[in-house]
């Protein structure tokens, strides 16, 4: 029989979550052993946005200049009509957002991010990362819990921090509510050079980030790689083109018939592929037991209209490294007063996203409703967002006092 390895804290996931996570305890003097699926180390996808409540925890662990290194910095972030294509409203994030929140707005690509904070892990000393172990089993035990993995590999642990996904094996121990809800929207999501979306005018604002949207549609438009790829997102409502089924690249094209030229463009260029079904779940507690704690999606996946599920785990981590650190030797209180920390804000998030989708996808009155209750505001009125920007995960006594 296979003997158990020991680990002080064990990671399941090497997303961004995970990761964080792992540097986050490693920065507070802990060692990690971090479990992957995969073969690598490595994050799929394309662009990632950050906004100053995710670097924040970046800066504090140190690793924000690599991430920002290749970054993109929007002036500005723009609500555009997918079909007119006249503007509805703009958010600034340049000097005055900086001013306000401390930090910029900016967009990256997730393999950059993720290679930062991995890179960070590795010199930190006190992190081993373990590709192509695919966890089947967690079984909890007084004090921890063992793993156990397809390669016949166990691990024993004193805390266990599952940051495995949105199909989290370990939350189905810990939670009963059944799969993700899907929402019936898709996601199609690549980057190509910027020159093939600039071309004759193709991309109207290239400074900024745009945001075109339509009745049960919208374009993502932001640079990244210092500017050399575009990202894009299309995202629409499958539900309206059931007869297209079995030909998924067409139910994308019939959804944006009738775009302007600069959305009909940036479409043609997506990569078909591929695409990523919109689901999230509802804000459920429940998220740690005994020496047991989920984060990032495995806790409270959203949906991506706020841009927040990256951010979110990185804000998971350094809360979760501060209750550690706020309850010595038990580890259990520990993961209890995370978890009261991160589950309002989390759900806050989570109810957010859905309701901002709703206002995305809006069609008739109330579409023209929304562009006129939208073009009274300023550019630099940033109170709709202090709530979300404005949070500071980072280690504060009131907060650990008042989760105990």
């Amino acid at each position: 029989m296979t003997q158990p390895q020991h680990s002080a804290y064990l990671v399941i996931g090497g997303g961004i979550g995970g990761l964080t996570v792992a540097l986050a305890l490693a920065r507070d003097g802990h060692d990690v052993r971090v479990l992957e699926r995969a073969p690598e180390f490595s994050e799929v996808g394309a662009g990632l946005q950050v906004g100053p409540n995710a670097s924040r925890v970046l800066d504090r662990l140190g690793v924000l200049d690599d991430v920002a290194r290749d970054a993109f910095f929007p002036r500005r972030l723009v609500l555009r009509d997918a079909v007119t294509a006249e503007p509805i409203t703009a958010l600034e994030t340049a000097e005055t957002f900086r001013e306000r929140f401390g930090y910029r707005y900016f967009v990256t690509h997730r393999a950059d991010l993720h290679q930062a904070v991995m890179t960070a892990c590795l010199a930190s000393g006190r992190v081993e990362l373990l590709a192509s172990k695919h966890v089947t089993a967690v079984t909890p035990r007084d004090g921890g819990a063992l793993v156990a993995c397809a390669d016949g590999s166990i691990y024993d642990t004193d805390a266990l921090v599952a940051a495995d996904g949105l199909h989290s094996l370990t939350r189905d121990l810990l939670i009963a509510d059944g799969p993700p809800l899907d929402c019936g929207y898709v996601a199609y999501r690549g980057t190509v050079p910027i020159e093939a979306v600039t071309a004759d005018g193709g991309l109207r604002e290239p400074d900024a980030m745009v945001i075109w949207v339509g009745p049960s549609l919208h374009l993502v438009q932001y640079p990244v790689r210092r500017g050399e790829l575009c990202n894009q997102v299309a995202t629409f409502d499958t539900r309206r083109y059931t007869a297209d089924a079995d030909d998924i690249g067409r139910q994308l094209d019939n959804a944006f018939t009738g775009t302007c030229a600069e959305v009909a463009r940036g479409v043609g260029l997506i990569d078909r592929s591929r695409r990523w079904s919109m689901v999230d779940r509802e804000p459920v507690g429940g998220w740690t037991r005994g020496h047991i704690a989920l984060v990032g999606d495995a806790a409270h996946p959203m949906l991506q209209y706020l841009a927040q599920g990256a951010c979110q785990a990185i804000e998971d981590s350094v809360a979760l490294a501060d209750s550690v650190t706020a309850h010595p030797g038990d580890t259990a209180a520990a993961f209890k007063a995370y978890e009261a920390l991160r589950a309002p804000r989390a759900a806050r998030v989570q109810t957010t996203a859905r309701t901002w989708g709703d206002i995305l996808h809006i069609d008739g009155v109330g579409a023209s409703m929304r562009a006129a209750l939208l073009a009274q505001r300023p550019a630099d009125d940033f109170a709709p967002v202090d709530w979300l920007y404005g949070h500071d995960a980072a280690r504060t006594t009131t907060q650990l006092e008042h989760a105990r």
